[in-house]
């Protein structure tokens, strides 16, 4: 049955719309992203039964390979959605070690809307990934005077451009060409990051608008960006046709837009082509250094190309199965092309992270040999900040804090935009107990990457917890482990945060939720594996944990 066959249905007191991706209730309107929606009528045809992770995954995601954190950011995007609480929930209940149950009551519907009590409402605001209406009235006003002050503000200052790249679509009706269209989008962001005259949001930014059918004068008002680069990519055999189009978000009007025939394996001088068109249309200035960065490519083999792109969506899985398979499409990408540096660079990070997350039974020759694969990424190829960020992220994982900022300082200097550079720095300072510091930098990472993950805000949160700030170290930790429920150390830092606060009770929750997820966690692993250089800042770290409940 298709989305659009579906039935409306009430869900407690939320009328439930599957063909709109829609939720009602009152004046409130919550639009769901499509996925969301699928698994909220999947729990619902089954109300009050346990279904477990391998179900959801089997039926609504079909058996595609995911991530395993995919199922439960679903779920806690719904939940924000219904406005629920994991502790105390009045819809979705979470089933330790079982999978998720609904729990509120499930009744068919007469399929119309539910009645509004005003007029409809005008405001956007974002629930679950993607603009929804909220009421308009006096929040109206606010944004109406906000935008006002930000015009005045403005036009008192000289701002650079700033530009947003939307991922290319493959409209090749060959599902296997995403990674190329994927590649393209990534690498004409990595070549405009690279200039100090531009200001280029986030690859990450710019996935997350992938499901959204967007303007650009909604895009440029939501993320404050003057530009969007859109395009697309069909292959055809040994054919290529790249379109893109550059808009300018107050006009709506195009900049400028062309379309490119070529064969596949010149797709990465068409990459160069575009980064060029918009640095003439938008007239920046570029440095000696800048223009001769953007001559260097890292790789001009296409084969070696689909590896490493296939082994980029491997690493993003995250198990220990596809940590694995993506190192192999890694060292496949080396033997068509020795000199590919972010191959080899690719390689060092799976296997530092097969260190953080206890999947190596050599952890020391792991992170030696990640070293060295990442010290030779940087010597093949030293003019992308990601090779470099792969360094300092290793140096990092082996306490080696000075060589760390200096390989991440490099990124940033190579791409001035490079967000995750910034939150690198971000990292290993608040691991220095310099939590000032790291809020002024990961807060500028966070301006260059507006849909910030988690990351972002567990290092911001980290910052809060150093300075004392419990509550607010509480607040932004918190938001953290709503985006990503599975991450140990997000868990760690806020039963720290409780303790600090008093909240005694509340960190004793964390720590039982946290063993869960990682049994094997404790008092003596922590104190190894976290990359806390400050013995004081440490032993706190490690004395609240004890109190929170977590074994030594």
């Amino acid at each position: 049955m298709t989305r659009a066959e579906r039935k409306p249905l009430s869900i407690g007191n939320w009328h439930v719309s599957p063909a709109e991706d829609l939720l009602q209730r009152g004046d409130e309107s919550v639009r769901l992203e499509p996925k969301a929606m699928e698994v909220l009528v999947y729990l619902a045809s089954r109300p009050g039964e346990v279904i477990t992770r391998e179900e959801l995954e089997r039926d609504v995601w079909r058996g595609a390979v995911i991530g395993y954190d995919a199922v439960t950011n679903t779920v806690i995007k719904l939940r924000k959605a219904l406005q629920d609480d994991a502790r105390q929930p009045r819809f979705i209940a979470t089933i330790p070690k079982k999978g998720y149950q609904l729990i509120a009551p499930v009744a068919e519907s007469g399929g119309g809307a539910v009645p509004s009590a005003g007029p409809a409402p005008r405001a956007r605001v974002w629930i679950a990934g993607r603009p929804v209406k909220a009421l308009a009235g006096l929040a109206a006003l606010l944004v109406l005077g906000l935008a006002i002050l930000q015009l005045a503000v403005h036009s008192r200052t000289v701002d650079p451009p700033s530009i947003v790249v939307l991922p290319f679509e493959n409209i090749s009706n060959d599902s296997r060409q995403d990674y190329l269209a994927n590649g393209i989008t990534e690498d004409i962001i990595t070549d405009l990051s690279r200039l100090s005259g531009l200001m280029v949001i986030s690859r990450a930014t710019s996935s997350s608008l992938k499901e959204d059918d967007l303007g650009a004068k909604t895009i440029g008002a939501d993320l404050g960006v003057r530009y969007v680069l859109k395009g697309s990519i069909q292959r055809l055999g040994r054919k290529l046709r790249v379109s893109a189009q550059l808009i300018d978000t107050r006009t709506n009007a195009n900049v400028w837009a062309q379309r490119f025939d070529r064969e596949a394996n010149q797709v990465f001088t068409v990459q160069d082509e575009v980064t060029h068109r918009i640095v003439d249309a938008l007239a920046i200035r570029i440095t000696t250094q800048e223009r001769q960065r953007l001559k260097q490519k890292a790789t001009a083999n296409l084969a070696a190309y689909d590896f490493f792109q296939e082994g980029k969506r491997l690493s993003r899985v995250s198990t220990k199965q596809s940590n694995e398979q993506a190192r192999a499409a890694f060292r496949k990408a080396i033997q068509l092309d020795p000199d590919y540096g972010r191959a080899y660079g690719s390689i060092a990070y799976t296997l530092t992270f097969d260190y953080l997350r206890g999947w190596t039974d050599n952890p020391n020759e792991a992170l030696d040999r990640a070293l060295v694969l990442a010290k030779k990424a940087v010597a093949l190829d030293n003019s992308t900040p990601q090779t470099y960020w792969v360094l300092g992220f290793v140096h990092l994982a082996r306490k080696e804090y000075r060589d760390a900022e200096e390989a991440a300082d490099e990124s940033t200097r190579i791409a001035p935009n490079f967000a995750d550079g910034y939150g690198l720095l971000a990292l290993i300072d608040a691991n220095l107990a310099k939590p000032k510091q790291a809020m002024l930098l990961i807060k500028k990472g966070m301006r260059l990457n507006p849909y910030y993950t988690w990351e972002y805000l567990y290092i911001l949160g980290i910052a809060h917890y150093t300075l004392g700030d419990y509550d607010q170290a509480i607040k932004v930790l918190g938001d953290a482990e709503a985006r990503n429920d599975n991450v140990a150390q997000i868990k760690l830092f806020l039963a720290a945060s409780y303790v600090g606060a008093g909240r005694i009770e509340d960190a004793k929750w964390e720590i039982a939720t946290l063993q869960t997820i990682s049994p094997t966690t404790t008092v003596t692993e922590t104190a190894n594996t976290i990359p806390i250089a400050d013995p004081d800042l440490k032993r706190a770290l490690l004395a609240d944990l004890r109190t929170a409940g977590l074994p030594d």
